[in-house]
């Protein structure tokens, strides 16, 4: 006997599959939306020349397990540093994961800096930048920063620019992407995701898992400082680092 379906079957079984359709759709729509409206953000370092920004925000990604930046998280702090070296801004505002006594990503970031010759005042730490949308957050509402440069690597960087649009931000991009990394591919198909997940975010933005009385940037990073270490930090010479590389 053959099976014979209802029209408001048929009607069912059609919508259910455009839903599934859309719903597999959906991540690669976004994922394009997100790029596309932001891509026109992302400067060269020396195009931040005389922006004037507030900050510029470095995003935390690793830390060895001496403690030393990752690679990735290196090419961050370089690049942060050069555009705070053309003139993009006067302040730094390192932002990462500091929710564990044992895993410091942020004094980790300023002390990287201030070796490299950036006065500790002007390097300030997020010790709560737990996530792209967080750190962004926190860079409006406690550090009172209202045009933003932020510096990652350009997979990272069309999220991090949505994000900071959504939340009312005057930001703009650089990016970091100053050598190949390992698992690119796998990160960059992460951030599909990613995407798509912080676009809801932003939708609803959510309270970060922290907040806390205001730090402004235009003060004294060293309210910030958790460490009495940046005063004494050796400098490095940077060509010096280079040379032996």
């Amino acid at each position: 006997m053959a099976f014979k379906l209802t029209k408001g079957k048929k009607r069912l079984l059609i919508a259910g599959c455009i839903l599934v359709i859309a719903t597999g759709a959906a991540p690669f729509i976004i994922n394009f939306y997100v790029k596309s409206s932001v891509k026109d953000r992302i400067l060269a370092v020396e195009e931040t020349a005389g922006l004037d920004a507030d900050c510029i925000l470095v995003f935390g990604c690793g830390i060895n397990q001496d403690g030393t930046p990752s690679p990735m998280l290196s090419d961050r702090l370089k690049t942060g540093i050069a555009v705070f070296n053309a003139g993009g801004s006067d302040r730094l505002l390192m932002s990462g994961d500091h929710g564990r006594e044992d895993y410091d990503e942020v004094n980790s970031m300023k002390t990287y800096a201030v070796e490299r010759g950036i006065s500790s005042e002007a390097v300030f730490m997020d010790h709560a930048g737990f996530s792209t949308y967080e750190s962004v957050y926190r860079a409006k509402e406690i550090f009172k920063a209202k045009k933003v440069i932020l510096v990652t690597q350009k997979y990272h960087l069309y999220r991090a620019l949505y994000v900071a649009k959504a939340l009312g931000l005057e930001a703009y991009g650089v990016s970091a992407d100053l050598q190949p990394y390992a698992r690119q591919d796998y990160y960059e198909f992460r951030e599909i995701l990613a995407r798509t997940k912080d676009f809801l975010t932003s939708i609803f933005k959510p309270r970060p898992t922290f907040l806390g009385e205001a730090i402004p940037v235009d003060g004294d990073g060293n309210l910030t400082n958790d460490k009495d270490i940046y005063d004494t930090a050796p400098k490095i010479d940077e060509t010096s680092v280079e040379s032996k590389n």
